[in-house]
């Protein structure tokens, strides 16, 4: 096991040596119920201190060289997966023609990771430590893409994926799934029912589990795109960054790594990171200043982000209150149309989830929200393959036509 970090729970902050495998902490997780989010969500916590002292110069840099390992649950890089992932590409994009034009837009597309999601980040991190400590099985729960990111990553890595999926998951990722060989279950229920089978699963046969704000590896490895981030804007940050948040887990990665930055004394402040989600499923901003969690059952058809109880709700609303975020909600509508606007006007297309982000930007920008020469980025978390039914009423597919050039000019009639 590792001894350079420690876990530090969000709610009582007590601390746990990483000595042992440990999921949430043991003095909260007897508040949990089935009705809200759980308490004792684990922190992992470095010596800051200790990291900066070692690299007295370009501190960053000497980091970044070493692929970041002083700042992840790992002995060694080599135990990583030899598939790409990280490293995404981020693109500036000129603003629209009726849009503000001192507005800067970034996209950030992880959708070029190697199972086509974000969540290759975490899966890459949790089967590399599992991988140095001589664990072969590997359960989760998913409504899609960590389990095909978790299926993919252990087909790489020579382990045994079990996955645990809402059966109306879509087709799409249910077949990345089984494709890269994983065991699946489909689960009679919704995601929050597969998470808890997972977990009674897990504890029953033995396996780890990777499920997100369960295993606090999985924000570890999500943090890696603050610093990718951070180094991709020239040593700097963005003004604002638009998160898709479901069970928040993907924000609260967001913070933790540039939270390392700002320990590190790197950075100076962290970005205005803004909390998107869909109005059908919007547990998150709907409880952040409330006293009482209270849960209101809905549905998006954003599946990477329809969540009823949102595991990392705790350490999501520390974050946004600390670092005073901003939150919003958008409409299935406005989903899918930015899912259009982004594709025909930047050329990427991404799943729903992804669109909700852009969303909000497009809703701030209509809105006039943002200030003169401000930057903004939106992070895009999952290929738009992944879900092709969502965009079904956006996309007009015309009848064929006969195999003559007067078919095809009867098409164009008037048009060219």
């Amino acid at each position: 096991m590792n001894d350079k970090f420690i876990f530090k729970c969000v709610d009582c902050g007590k601390t746990y040596s990483a000595s042992q495998i440990i999921y949430l902490c043991p003095d909260c997780e007897k508040f949990n119920d089935s009705q809200s989010p759980p308490y004792g969500v684990l922190k992992t916590i470095y010596d800051y201190a200790h990291i900066a002292s070692c690299y007295k110069d370009k501190l960053f840099d000497n980091l970044s060289q070493k692929g970041f390992l002083d700042l992840l649950p790992l002995n060694s890089l080599n135990s990583l997966p030899n598939l790409k992932v990280g490293n995404t590409p981020m693109y500036h994009i000129p603003l629209f023609d009726d849009a503000q034009k001192d507005v800067h837009l970034f996209l950030k597309d992880d959708s070029q990771n190697p199972t086509f999601s974000f969540k290759d980040r975490a899966s890459a991190i949790v089967s590399a430590y599992a991988k140095e400590n001589n664990i072969n099985t590997i359960a989760a729960a998913s409504t899609g893409n960590a389990g095909s990111s978790l299926a993919g990553i252990c087909a790489a890595q020579k382990q045994k994926a079990i996955i645990f999926v809402p059966a109306a998951a879509p087709k799409a990722k249910i077949t990345q799934i089984v494709m890269y060989g994983a065991t699946i279950v489909p689960v009679d229920g919704n995601y929050d029912a597969a998470f808890d089978l997972s977990i009674e699963a897990t504890k029953k046969f033995g396996w780890y589990n990777r499920n997100t704000a369960f295993n606090p590896f999985t924000i570890e490895g999500k943090k890696t795109v603050a610093y990718e981030i951070y180094a991709q804007s020239g040593q700097s940050i963005p003004d604002r960054i638009f998160v898709p948040v479901g069970d928040g887990v993907i924000i609260s990665g967001m913070y933790k790594g540039f939270e390392d930055l700002l320990k590190l004394g790197i950075i100076d402040k962290i970005p205005v990171i803004v909390a998107v989600q869909a109005m059908g499923s919007c547990n998150i901003v709907n409880n952040i200043d409330s006293e009482k969690f209270i849960c209101i059952q809905g549905r998006t058809l954003a599946d990477s982000i329809s969540v009823d109880i949102p595991r990392n709700f705790r350490m999501t609303k520390q974050f946004l209150l600390k670092y005073a975020g901003e939150k919003l909600t958008v409409s299935d509508e406005e989903i899918i149309a930015a899912s259009k606007v982004l594709s025909s006007r930047t050329g990427i297309f991404t799943e729903p989830a992804s669109a909700a982000a852009f969303a909000g930007f497009l809703s701030y920008l209509w809105n006039g929200q943002f200030e003169p020469g401000s930057k903004n980025l939106v992070l895009l978390t999952g290929s738009g393959l992944k879900d092709l039914n969502a965009v079904q009423p956006v996309i007009d597919i015309p009848a064929p036509v006969k195999a003559n050039i007067k078919a095809v000019e009867e098409i164009f009639k008037g048009k060219i």
